[in-house]
């Protein structure tokens, strides 16, 4: 099953989709031209939205590409009174929800905005983005905050499609395994944007296994492939993960500054300002651990943010959409993973180019370094 997924492209480099608007057709289809794997992200797109952005990508590659949908949240029934939802899951505490929003009516002033309805949706429209899937198939889908279906997974492998998973623990790379999908995706804490995991329990906070351990660990336990993601940046880096053990890489802040991401101009220009000196995870502006350079809203409401994904997502849209609006970077999810200082302004092909190369060079050291031994 590697083969059948690193065949669909000759370089062990795929794309890693980013919701928000980042990973755009244009970007896909320069990965993909460039022989890496380039990915949609469906996540918080319509059903239609997502279909359209297929259409278009298909207009401007021919090459395999992926998409990447958000699994449904679990329901809480007695929300209103902070009792246990589903079972596994965090009791979602409306009235933490409630406090955070008082807490954010300063900011929904200062941006001349209103806040978000935070019960505005608790699946993403999956059930329509993958009815679209399974009628307009593509090569790859891939699955964030939790495991699809057996069922569902059956039905995309019979649309021919192979099916990823996100895990963050050995645990959750198991349960990907006994779902039936095709490959995992092993995501390292050092990830920027969301981690992946299955349940989002609070006392997770901060915490996380880093992707060379991860890796190690899931080998040892799970026989599927394993696509590495989490803070890589360089060719080098991408060597060292399939030394390890995975078949591929992903990559994800390492194309957030190429010209054909869809981030803001000021999210790009954030990598490289000295201003930004680290990553954090936090839940200030989804209610869900994601890394991101530590800005103002960051540090102000980070605290305080309700383990509540994705109602306080809901909350704070408008203020991010603002924020956004008048480039303002201090009010603005940031996300980047930690090698987020090593990001290179080239075209998506380019660096794919380049990061071929570099990983060539380590190759060639790795050999050299290894018959001088032998010697």
């Amino acid at each position: 099953m590697s083969s059948a997924l690193t065949d669909l492209f000759p370089h062990p480099i795929v794309q890693a989709p980013m919701a928000g608007g980042v990973s755009v057709p244009q970007l896909a289809a320069a990965v993909a031209e460039a022989g890496g794997l380039g990915f949609l992200a469906a996540g918080y797109k319509t059903a239609d939205g997502m279909y359209q952005e297929i259409k278009q990508l298909r207009g401007l590659t021919g090459r395999p590409f992926g998409v990447n949908l958000f699994m449904p949240q679990p329901e809480y029934p007695g929300a209103s009174t902070g009792s246990t939802g589903a079972a596994g899951a965090a009791p979602l505490d409306a009235g933490a929800v409630e406090v955070y929003a008082h807490q954010l009516a300063g900011e929904a002033a200062w941006y001349e905005t209103e806040l978000g309805d935070p019960d505005s949706g608790r699946d993403d429209g999956y059930d329509a983005k993958l009815a679209v899937l399974l009628d307009n198939p593509v090569a790859v889908a891939s699955f964030h905050f939790g495991v699809p279906s057996p069922k569902a997974l059956e039905a995309l492998r019979r649309a021919g499609t192979l099916t990823l998973v996100t895990a963050t623990t050995v645990e959750e790379a198991l349960a990907v395994e006994r779902a039936g999908a095709d490959a995992v995706i092993v995501q390292g804490v050092e990830a920027g944007g969301h981690q992946g995991t299955h349940k989002d329990l609070p006392e997770t906070d901060g915490s996380g296994i880093g992707l060379l351990s991860l890796i190690a660990q899931v080998r040892e336990s799970v026989s599927l492939p394993i696509v590495a993601a989490g803070g890589l940046m360089r060719g080098s880096q991408i060597a060292a993960v399939l030394a390890a053990g995975a078949s591929a890489a992903q990559l994800g802040t390492a194309f957030l500054a190429t010209p054909e991401s869809g981030a803001h101009a000021v999210h790009k220009q954030a990598l490289t300002d000295p201003l930004y000196v680290r990553t954090e995870l936090t839940r200030a502006f989804s209610g869900r651990p994601a890394r991101g350079l530590v800005n103002r809203f960051l540090r102000e409401h980070g605290p305080y943010a309700p383990a509540a994904y994705p109602e306080v997502h809901h909350l704070t849209s408008p203020l991010r959409k603002a924020a956004a609006k008048a480039g303002d970077a201090q009010g603005m999810a940031l996300w980047a993973g930690q090698g987020y200082r090593m990001a290179r302004e080239l075209p998506a092909g380019e660096l794919v180019r380049l990061l071929m190369a570099e990983l060539d060079d380590a190759r060639t050291a790795l050999s050299e370094a290894g018959r001088g031994d032998a010697r």
